[in-house]
């Protein structure tokens, strides 16, 4: 590898310049990662469009949060502490942790305050970092990335595509909101809202733990989204602009009600929290939410009072998660190659996130931004092509 390093840096909102910067010293507690693939989820598009001002996020940002790697420099401390050498191929979380909070301590360094810009303006988190911070090679849409000593690593198989490898944390994300979070299991029902990345991985999720009936609601546009659900496992589907949803979803449970609802809608405002509320069955059913709902105005809590509904959110994942999601990955038992629609150069951020953010007439599930394929015009190729 060369002395600099090209990366692709947001230094506004809604604009990204391509930057280079000299190639960070690594010493004994660090290494450094020759990015393969990263990829891009909603939150980026967040960022992207109304970053936020800390010192630990204003700046020259290198975004870049799913990153999967090889090492190709480690310190002698960085190897003995994580189990790695120089070739091995890694997923890096995109968490910082401090490891002696109490969370840390406990393995849940995901809620670490020290790891997070709204609490501790001198924050490291990969993805969201100034470059002005020592290391400077603090995201993915780079050609390589910066190791502290407390990074989070997974091994990756040298035999997973790069494409596949780049879904192991909206993969992950699935397996901790529907398994960890919610807690389904075998038997049960579950409605999926939202057949996004996230959406999809919860349905194989669901489906690896013996689900007997998971619906999947979307929209009329989403109906290839909702054709891959049924791929992946899904038993039915169900499109909330022309059919009735609460109908259809009683109708599908022999008027049961569900076990289960998991909303990853977002911004799809209060109409998916309410059917979830009223499609759970009469008693101790659980939802998770992960939306950005600023008030509920009329929120029905006699109704989740007397249903005794438990309501979780969705925030991330842990070490646990990721672990199985590479497993997962790994044994092909489903067709998950098929949720990597769209690649891209890094050089070609900005269109990319427009194109995930539905900014375009492109419809992307998942993106993988590669730094080998800069200079590609278009960048786009069908995940099939390339596996």
């Amino acid at each position: 590898m060369t002395e600099t390093v090209l990366a692709a840096v947001r230094t506004a909102p809604e604009k990204t310049e391509m930057r280079e910067f000299a190639r960070p010293e690594i010493g004994a507690d660090s290494a450094l990662l020759k990015i393969e693939v990263a990829g891009i989820c909603g939150t980026d598009a967040k960022l992207y469009f109304n970053p936020p001002t800390t010192r630990a996020t204003g700046g020259p940002v290198i975004m870049g949060h799913e990153n999967v790697g090889t090492i190709i420099e480690a310190g002698a401390n960085f190897r003995v502490r994580h189990g790695v050498a120089e070739g091995d191929r890694v997923f890096v979380e995109h968490y910082v942790a401090c490891y002696n909070c109490e969370w840390c301590r406990i393995g849940e360094y995901r809620h670490c305050e020290a790891t997070d810009w709204r609490t501790n303006p001198d924050a490291r988190r990969f993805g969201y970092t100034s470059a002005d911070f020592p290391g400077h090679l603090w995201g993915g849409f780079s050609e390589a990335m910066f190791l502290p000593w407390n990074t989070v690593l997974h091994r990756v198989p040298a035999t997973m595509s790069a494409e596949l490898a780049g879904m192991v944390m909206p993969l992950s994300n699935g397996i901790e909101w529907a398994l960890l979070t919610a807690g389904i299991g075998y038997d049960d029902t579950v409605l999926i809202q939202g057949p996004g990345q996230q959406g999809l991985a919860q349905v194989v999720a669901a489906k690896q733990a013996g689900a007997s009936k998971i619906i999947v609601s979307g929209t009329t546009r989403d109906r290839e989204r909702l054709d891959l659900a049924l791929e992946l496992g899904a038993d039915a589907v169900v499109d909330v602009l022309t059919e009735d949803p609460r109908e259809k979803i009683m109708d599908l449970t022999r008027g049961r009600g569900l076990d289960y609802v998991l909303d990853c809608t977002s911004r799809a405002g209060t109409a998916p929290m309410l059917l979830g509320i009223d499609v759970l069955k009469r008693r101790e059913g659980v939802m998770v939410v992960q939306g950005e709902l600023a008030a509920f105005p009329d929120f029905p809590l006699k109704i989740v009072t007397e249903k005794s509904i438990t309501i979780k959110s969705a925030r991330g994942h842990s070490y646990r998660a990721c672990e199985l999601a590479v497993a997962q990955l790994a044994s092909g038992r489903f067709p998950l190659h098929k949720l990597a629609t769209h690649r891209y150069g890094i050089d070609q951020v900005d269109h990319a996130i427009r194109v995930l953010a539905g900014q375009t007439d492109e419809d992307a599930i998942h993106i993988s931004m590669m730094p080998d394929m800069i200079g590609v015009p278009g960048g786009r190729t069908p995940a099939e092509a390339s596996l």
